[in-house]
């Protein structure tokens, strides 16, 4: 692993002055942070947070390297935590793109030792960062973005907050398997890029939408590796510590639930919270907001049930055949958590003999497929085998 201390500055003493008057289960006692000195020990970690000030592709922008947000954080309570650590501030580098090579280093290092990078700020496009990280392991990944938009932006863009989506797409050779963005905004975008993912057999969910089936985000995170959660996303009224961020979207509530979700998939092993302008946090509100958000994370962690895939001696399986006598979906039910698969046929060059592709799916798939209709989950993961 690479010298992980000598990339990052240790937090400010102003985070952890008050550190003798903190309980036992507040979050401040039960972490390791990197202090003057001390650098926590990693290699046993399964959570590791850190704050990147980069905001050199996006409106938004940092006054500090001091990330407010552990302030709140530390003061919240919990019991029985994971093994966290708190890396402090990234040390960015004399221009973005030693940076951005800095971040995908630190991130695949951590991914290579089971570590779950969890990235607080700054711009979105840091999200390009992270997906480099998992290329240069050769992993194929399916990215989550909460965002009102797709940020696809044109081909002759830089790298940028709002760009940053098409430099995954246009990098070669591809390590997107899948992406799904929750919540975008239909104002926000095209039909033209709408349609153009969707031809891609990504998945695009409308606020509305979202908001109308929330309980279809648990598989959307269980097929999940890499979470990407924009900020603006978040209705204002909650999170105005961002300049691009809207009447519309997201409430409070809403973005700690997809945390949870996230915290307690298996198959989900980086997150990054993005975009926050601690300059516009006046009242502090956004600071507060996600560091409940990522209180929430580790708390859905805390619960994850090792069922990456389904074991098939402990679940229920439902054959759905259709009409046409030929075609058929099989679907797997967790007789202990009581979550659903289906399963996806698929064959590996040179062989014959077809294998299934797992994926998280809900009861909701199920009903669909004995209506008589293949589910979109279904239907899209099989395109991409063809």
């Amino acid at each position: 692993m690479i010298e992980l201390n000598s990339y990052f500055k240790p937090l400010s003493t102003e985070v952890y002055a008050s550190k003798d008057s903190w309980g036992v289960t507040q979050m401040g006692c039960l972490i390791d942070f990197h202090t003057e000195g001390r650098f926590p020990e990693v290699k046993f970690a399964e959570i590791a947070i850190f704050n990147v000030p980069e905001y050199e592709g996006s409106k938004n922008k940092s006054i500090s390297d001091d990330c407010k947000i552990r302030s709140y954080f530390y003061q919240l309570h919990q019991h029985k935590i994971p093994r966290v650590v708190d890396l402090g501030t990234m040390k960015l580098l004399s221009t973005r793109k030693e940076s951005f090579k800095l971040i995908q280093d630190v991130c695949s290092a951590l991914l290579t030792d089971g570590v779950i990078p969890f990235i607080i700020g700054g711009g979105q496009d840091v999200s390009y960062a992270v997906y480099k990280a998992y290329a240069s392991l050769e992993k194929y990944i399916t990215l989550t973005s909460v965002d009102n938009s797709f940020d696809i932006g044109m081909e002759k863009d830089n790298l940028a907050s709002y760009s940053h989506l098409g430099k995954m797409l246009s990098h070669k050779p591809s390590h997107l398997f899948h992406y799904v963005n929750l919540g975008y905004q239909s104002y926000f975008v095209s039909n033209a890029a709408t349609e153009m993912l969707l031809s891609m057999n990504f998945d695009v969910v409308r606020l509305g939408d979202l908001k109308a089936n929330f309980q279809e985000v648990e598989p959307v995170m269980r097929n999940t590796d890499f979470l990407s959660f924009d900020i603006s996303s978040v209705q204002y009224a909650y999170a105005k510590a961002n300049v691009y961020s809207c009447p519309n979207g997201l409430n409070g509530e809403e973005a700690c639930k997809i945390m949870r979700y996230a915290g307690v998939s298996d198959k989900l092993t980086a997150v990054g919270l993005f975009e926050y302008n601690q300059q516009l946090d006046e009242s502090n509100q956004t600071a507060q907001l996600m560091a409940q958000m990522l209180w929430y994370f580790i708390d859905g962690y805390k619960i994850r049930r090792q069922e990456l895939n389904p074991n098939l001696k402990n679940c229920i399986k439902y054959t759905v055949a259709f009409e046409d006598g030929k075609n058929e979906i099989v679907f797997y039910k967790s007789q202990t958590s009581g979550r659903w698969w289906m399963g996806v046929p698929f064959s590996k060059e040179g062989e014959k003999q077809l294998q299934n592709y797992f994926v998280a799916c809900s009861y909701r798939d199920y009903e669909v497929a004995n209506q008589g209709e293949v589910p979109e989950r279904w239907l899209k993961t099989y395109n991409k085998f063809i």
